[in-house]
Protein backbone atom coordinates (compact mmCIF):
# COMPACT_ATOMS: atom_id res chain seq x y z
CA UNK A 1 0.00 0.00 0.00
CA UNK A 2 2.94 2.47 -0.63
CA UNK A 3 0.78 4.82 -3.07
CA UNK A 4 -1.03 7.21 -1.42
CA UNK A 5 -4.54 8.32 -1.58
CA UNK A 6 -4.66 12.36 -2.40
CA UNK A 7 -7.67 13.74 -1.23
CA UNK A 8 -8.35 17.30 -2.63
CA UNK A 9 -10.50 20.13 -1.33
CA UNK A 10 -11.43 21.89 2.06
CA UNK A 11 -9.82 21.66 5.59
CA UNK A 12 -12.07 23.09 8.29
CA UNK A 13 -12.77 24.19 11.53
CA UNK A 14 -15.82 22.25 12.77
CA UNK A 15 -17.84 24.27 15.60
CA UNK A 16 -20.66 21.84 16.52
CA UNK A 17 -24.05 22.99 18.65
CA UNK A 18 -25.58 20.54 20.14
CA UNK A 19 -29.29 21.22 21.49
CA UNK A 20 -29.91 19.71 24.82
CA UNK A 21 -34.35 19.73 23.62
CA UNK A 22 -36.40 20.32 20.53
CA UNK A 23 -34.57 23.59 18.27
CA UNK A 24 -37.13 26.40 18.64
CA UNK A 25 -37.20 29.25 16.01
CA UNK A 26 -36.86 32.96 16.80
CA UNK A 27 -35.49 32.05 20.47
CA UNK A 28 -33.11 31.17 23.03
CA UNK A 29 -32.08 27.35 22.58
CA UNK A 30 -30.22 25.26 25.11
CA UNK A 31 -26.36 23.94 23.79
CA UNK A 32 -23.92 22.36 24.18
CA UNK A 33 -20.53 23.13 21.81
CA UNK A 34 -17.84 20.74 20.74
CA UNK A 35 -14.78 22.19 18.40
CA UNK A 36 -12.79 19.51 15.90
CA UNK A 37 -11.37 19.16 12.91
CA UNK A 38 -13.09 19.10 9.73
CA UNK A 39 -13.74 19.12 6.47
CA UNK A 40 -14.55 16.66 3.77
CA UNK A 41 -11.20 16.04 2.55
CA UNK A 42 -9.42 16.36 5.67
CA UNK A 43 -11.83 14.33 6.95
CA UNK A 44 -11.03 11.44 4.82
CA UNK A 45 -7.61 11.42 4.84
CA UNK A 46 -7.40 11.19 8.79
CA UNK A 47 -9.57 8.54 8.75
CA UNK A 48 -7.69 6.50 5.90
CA UNK A 49 -4.39 7.20 7.70
CA UNK A 50 -6.00 5.95 10.97
CA UNK A 51 -6.25 2.85 9.21
CA UNK A 52 -2.54 2.44 7.85
CA UNK A 53 -3.33 4.01 4.57
CA UNK A 54 -0.94 6.55 3.27
CA UNK A 55 -2.50 9.89 2.51
CA UNK A 56 -1.40 13.38 0.84
CA UNK A 57 -3.88 16.12 1.43
CA UNK A 58 -4.09 19.09 -0.65
CA UNK A 59 -6.04 21.85 1.46
CA UNK A 60 -6.31 25.08 2.09
CA UNK A 61 -4.96 26.30 5.73
CA UNK A 62 -5.15 30.36 6.97
CA UNK A 63 -2.12 31.36 9.10
CA UNK A 64 -4.00 31.74 12.17
CA UNK A 65 -4.19 29.79 14.95
CA UNK A 66 -7.04 27.75 13.88
CA UNK A 67 -4.79 26.82 10.86
CA UNK A 68 -1.65 25.88 12.65
CA UNK A 69 -4.13 23.52 15.14
CA UNK A 70 -5.50 21.95 11.96
CA UNK A 71 -2.17 21.38 10.36
CA UNK A 72 -0.85 19.61 13.52
CA UNK A 73 -4.18 17.43 13.68
CA UNK A 74 -3.38 16.54 10.12
CA UNK A 75 0.30 16.25 10.95
CA UNK A 76 0.21 14.29 14.10
CA UNK A 77 -2.56 11.83 12.16
CA UNK A 78 0.33 10.95 9.85
CA UNK A 79 -1.43 13.05 6.92
CA UNK A 80 1.06 14.82 4.40
CA UNK A 81 0.36 18.34 3.26
CA UNK A 82 3.33 18.49 0.57
CA UNK A 83 0.71 20.25 -1.71
CA UNK A 84 -1.33 22.32 0.41
CA UNK A 85 -1.40 26.26 0.39
CA UNK A 86 -1.28 28.43 3.68
CA UNK A 87 -2.91 31.86 3.01
CA UNK A 88 -3.07 35.16 4.64
CA UNK A 89 -6.51 35.15 7.26
CA UNK A 90 -8.52 33.35 8.88
CA UNK A 91 -8.86 29.34 8.24
CA UNK A 92 -12.41 27.83 6.80
CA UNK A 93 -14.88 26.83 9.55
CA UNK A 94 -18.33 24.98 9.19
CA UNK A 95 -20.47 25.70 12.28
CA UNK A 96 -23.36 22.61 12.72
CA UNK A 97 -26.38 22.97 14.58
CA UNK A 98 -27.29 19.49 15.37
CA UNK A 99 -30.56 18.42 16.82
CA UNK A 100 -30.93 16.94 20.31
CA UNK A 101 -31.24 12.95 18.48
CA UNK A 102 -27.86 14.31 16.55
CA UNK A 103 -29.36 14.82 12.98
CA UNK A 104 -28.32 18.17 11.62
CA UNK A 105 -30.74 21.41 11.89
CA UNK A 106 -28.91 23.77 10.08
CA UNK A 107 -24.72 24.61 9.05
CA UNK A 108 -23.23 27.23 8.11
CA UNK A 109 -19.85 27.31 5.94
CA UNK A 110 -17.84 30.28 6.03
CA UNK A 111 -14.00 31.43 4.64
CA UNK A 112 -13.13 27.98 3.06
CA UNK A 113 -11.60 29.21 -0.01
CA UNK A 114 -11.02 25.87 -1.97
CA UNK A 115 -11.15 28.23 -5.12
CA UNK A 116 -7.28 28.58 -4.01
CA UNK A 117 -6.75 24.92 -5.23
CA UNK A 118 -6.15 26.01 -8.85
CA UNK A 119 -5.84 23.82 -11.81
CA UNK A 120 -1.95 25.91 -12.12
CA UNK A 121 -1.80 24.69 -8.18
CA UNK A 122 -2.21 21.02 -9.63
CA UNK A 123 0.17 21.22 -12.48
CA UNK A 124 2.75 22.24 -10.32
CA UNK A 125 2.62 19.05 -8.17
CA UNK A 126 2.00 16.70 -11.34
CA UNK A 127 4.37 14.12 -10.48
CA UNK A 128 3.19 13.61 -6.90
CA UNK A 129 -0.48 13.50 -8.40
CA UNK A 130 0.94 10.62 -10.50
CA UNK A 131 2.08 8.66 -7.52
CA UNK A 132 -1.64 8.36 -6.37
CA UNK A 133 -3.79 5.34 -5.95
CA UNK A 134 -6.89 7.18 -5.83
CA UNK A 135 -7.66 10.82 -6.67
CA UNK A 136 -10.33 11.83 -4.61
CA UNK A 137 -11.73 15.51 -4.48
CA UNK A 138 -14.99 17.11 -2.59
CA UNK A 139 -16.94 19.53 -4.39
CA UNK A 140 -16.17 22.35 -2.61
CA UNK A 141 -13.68 22.78 -5.07
CA UNK A 142 -14.57 24.86 -8.41
CA UNK A 143 -15.55 23.03 -11.61
CA UNK A 144 -12.34 24.33 -13.59
CA UNK A 145 -10.42 22.20 -10.45
CA UNK A 146 -12.64 19.19 -10.79
CA UNK A 147 -12.61 19.36 -15.06
CA UNK A 148 -8.93 19.14 -14.92
CA UNK A 149 -8.50 16.26 -12.20
CA UNK A 150 -10.79 13.97 -14.43
CA UNK A 151 -8.87 15.30 -17.63
CA UNK A 152 -5.44 13.62 -15.33
CA UNK A 153 -7.48 11.02 -14.32
CA UNK A 154 -8.78 9.85 -17.97
CA UNK A 155 -5.16 10.30 -19.26
CA UNK A 156 -3.11 8.79 -16.28
CA UNK A 157 -5.54 5.72 -15.13
CA UNK A 158 -5.94 6.70 -12.07
CA UNK A 159 -9.54 6.91 -10.47
CA UNK A 160 -11.30 9.51 -9.85
CA UNK A 161 -13.95 10.26 -7.11
CA UNK A 162 -16.14 12.97 -6.55
CA UNK A 163 -17.61 13.32 -3.01
CA UNK A 164 -20.60 16.00 -3.35
CA UNK A 165 -20.76 17.50 0.07
CA UNK A 166 -24.00 18.86 0.36
CA UNK A 167 -26.77 20.30 -1.96
CA UNK A 168 -25.27 23.93 -3.08
CA UNK A 169 -21.87 22.64 -4.13
CA UNK A 170 -23.37 19.62 -5.48
CA UNK A 171 -25.70 21.93 -7.60
CA UNK A 172 -22.29 23.29 -9.68
CA UNK A 173 -22.14 19.91 -11.69
CA UNK A 174 -25.21 19.91 -13.40
CA UNK A 175 -24.15 20.25 -16.35
CA UNK A 176 -20.27 19.14 -15.72
CA UNK A 177 -18.39 17.16 -17.57
CA UNK A 178 -18.00 13.67 -15.65
CA UNK A 179 -17.22 11.31 -18.57
CA UNK A 180 -14.70 8.58 -17.23
CA UNK A 181 -15.52 9.60 -13.44
CA UNK A 182 -14.75 6.30 -11.29
CA UNK A 183 -17.23 7.10 -8.51
CA UNK A 184 -20.15 9.93 -7.27
CA UNK A 185 -21.27 9.91 -4.01
CA UNK A 186 -24.85 11.96 -3.39
CA UNK A 187 -27.53 11.15 -1.32
CA UNK A 188 -30.88 11.47 -1.69
CA UNK A 189 -31.37 15.45 -1.85
CA UNK A 190 -27.66 16.02 -3.90
CA UNK A 191 -28.53 13.81 -6.69
CA UNK A 192 -31.62 15.32 -7.79
CA UNK A 193 -29.66 18.95 -7.82
CA UNK A 194 -26.90 17.27 -10.10
CA UNK A 195 -29.26 15.80 -12.63
CA UNK A 196 -31.83 17.69 -15.44
CA UNK A 197 -35.11 18.13 -14.55
CA UNK A 198 -36.17 15.57 -17.23
CA UNK A 199 -34.79 12.95 -14.36
CA UNK A 200 -37.48 13.53 -12.02
CA UNK A 201 -37.12 9.72 -10.48
CA UNK A 202 -34.38 8.25 -8.78
CA UNK A 203 -33.61 5.93 -11.37
CA UNK A 204 -34.12 7.99 -13.94
CA UNK A 205 -31.59 10.57 -12.54
CA UNK A 206 -29.09 6.99 -12.01
CA UNK A 207 -29.57 6.43 -15.91
CA UNK A 208 -28.82 10.02 -16.75
CA UNK A 209 -25.15 9.99 -14.58
CA UNK A 210 -24.56 6.74 -15.88
CA UNK A 211 -24.99 8.19 -19.65
CA UNK A 212 -23.00 11.71 -18.77
CA UNK A 213 -19.98 8.80 -18.46
CA UNK A 214 -20.15 8.17 -13.99
CA UNK A 215 -18.45 4.64 -14.05
CA UNK A 216 -20.12 4.20 -10.64
CA UNK A 217 -22.96 5.81 -8.36
CA UNK A 218 -23.07 5.27 -4.78
CA UNK A 219 -26.23 6.73 -3.66
CA UNK A 220 -26.52 7.23 0.47
CA UNK A 221 -29.86 7.05 1.91
CA UNK A 222 -29.18 7.91 5.37
CA UNK A 223 -30.81 4.91 7.73
CA UNK A 224 -31.83 3.00 5.49
CA UNK A 225 -28.66 2.04 3.70
CA UNK A 226 -27.38 2.50 0.27
CA UNK A 227 -26.92 1.45 -3.30
CA UNK A 228 -24.50 1.06 -5.93
CA UNK A 229 -24.82 1.47 -9.00
CA UNK A 230 -22.92 0.99 -12.28
CA UNK A 231 -24.13 -0.38 -16.06
CA UNK A 232 -23.26 -4.31 -15.11
CA UNK A 233 -25.43 -4.54 -11.75
CA UNK A 234 -26.75 -2.54 -8.81
CA UNK A 235 -25.94 -3.63 -4.89
CA UNK A 236 -27.94 -2.58 -2.22
CA UNK A 237 -26.87 -3.19 1.73
CA UNK A 238 -28.93 -1.38 4.96
CA UNK A 239 -27.44 0.28 7.61
CA UNK A 240 -27.36 -0.94 11.31
CA UNK A 241 -29.76 0.27 13.66
CA UNK A 242 -27.79 2.22 15.78
CA UNK A 243 -28.41 5.09 18.45
CA UNK A 244 -26.54 8.46 16.84
CA UNK A 245 -24.87 10.80 19.03
CA UNK A 246 -23.58 12.93 16.44
CA UNK A 247 -24.23 12.96 12.10
CA UNK A 248 -21.16 15.11 11.57
CA UNK A 249 -18.60 13.63 9.28
CA UNK A 250 -20.69 9.76 8.37
CA UNK A 251 -20.35 10.13 5.43
CA UNK A 252 -16.62 11.43 5.37
CA UNK A 253 -16.04 8.06 7.04
CA UNK A 254 -18.60 5.74 4.61
CA UNK A 255 -16.44 6.34 2.41
CA UNK A 256 -12.72 6.27 3.88
CA UNK A 257 -14.02 2.53 4.24
CA UNK A 258 -15.21 2.10 0.97
CA UNK A 259 -11.98 3.05 -0.31
CA UNK A 260 -9.86 0.71 2.06
CA UNK A 261 -11.88 -1.99 1.04
CA UNK A 262 -11.06 -1.34 -2.65
CA UNK A 263 -7.50 -1.00 -1.73
CA UNK A 264 -7.70 -4.15 0.20
CA UNK A 265 -8.80 -5.70 -3.32
CA UNK A 266 -12.64 -6.47 -1.46
CA UNK A 267 -15.73 -7.24 -3.75
CA UNK A 268 -18.22 -4.17 -3.98
CA UNK A 269 -20.92 -5.26 -1.01
CA UNK A 270 -17.72 -6.19 0.86
CA UNK A 271 -16.62 -2.51 0.22
CA UNK A 272 -20.31 -1.38 1.69
CA UNK A 273 -19.90 -3.24 4.25
CA UNK A 274 -16.72 -2.10 5.57
CA UNK A 275 -17.77 1.52 4.66
CA UNK A 276 -21.28 1.06 6.74
CA UNK A 277 -19.84 -0.35 10.08
CA UNK A 278 -17.19 2.91 9.80
CA UNK A 279 -20.11 5.26 9.49
CA UNK A 280 -21.89 3.61 12.29
CA UNK A 281 -19.01 3.88 14.54
CA UNK A 282 -18.98 7.76 13.86
CA UNK A 283 -22.47 8.31 14.43
CA UNK A 284 -21.88 6.78 17.73
CA UNK A 285 -18.79 9.21 18.95
CA UNK A 286 -18.79 13.30 18.78
CA UNK A 287 -16.49 14.58 16.04
CA UNK A 288 -16.52 13.36 12.18
CA UNK A 289 -13.30 11.12 13.24
CA UNK A 290 -13.26 7.58 14.60
CA UNK A 291 -10.00 7.72 16.31
CA UNK A 292 -10.52 4.53 18.68
CA UNK A 293 -10.53 2.64 15.44
CA UNK A 294 -7.35 1.40 13.12
CA UNK A 295 -7.54 -1.27 10.29
CA UNK A 296 -7.67 -4.37 12.21
CA UNK A 297 -10.01 -2.88 14.77
CA UNK A 298 -12.21 -2.00 11.73
CA UNK A 299 -12.30 -5.37 9.99
CA UNK A 300 -13.09 -6.77 13.15
CA UNK A 301 -15.96 -4.97 13.87
CA UNK A 302 -17.81 -5.79 10.18
CA UNK A 303 -19.09 -9.45 11.75
CA UNK A 304 -20.72 -6.95 14.67
CA UNK A 305 -23.27 -4.97 12.28
CA UNK A 306 -23.16 -7.32 9.39
CA UNK A 307 -23.14 -11.20 11.67
CA UNK A 308 -24.18 -13.44 8.46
Amino acid sequence: MSNPVICIGSSLIDELFHAKDEMMLATTNEVSVTKTAGGVSRNIAHQLSLLNVPVQLISVFGNDSDGNWLKHICKHAGVNLDASITKEGLSGKYTGILNADGSLFSAFLTNAVTHLITPEHLEQHKDLLKTASYLLADANINVDTSDWLLAFSNKTGIPFILEPVSVTPAKKYKGANLEGLHLITPNEDELPVMCSEKAFFTQQQIEELLERGVENIWLHNGKHGSALYNREKSITLRAPAIQVVDCTGAGDGSLSGFILGKILKKDELNCLKLAHTLSAEILQVNGAIATHLNQQKLLQLVSKYYPD
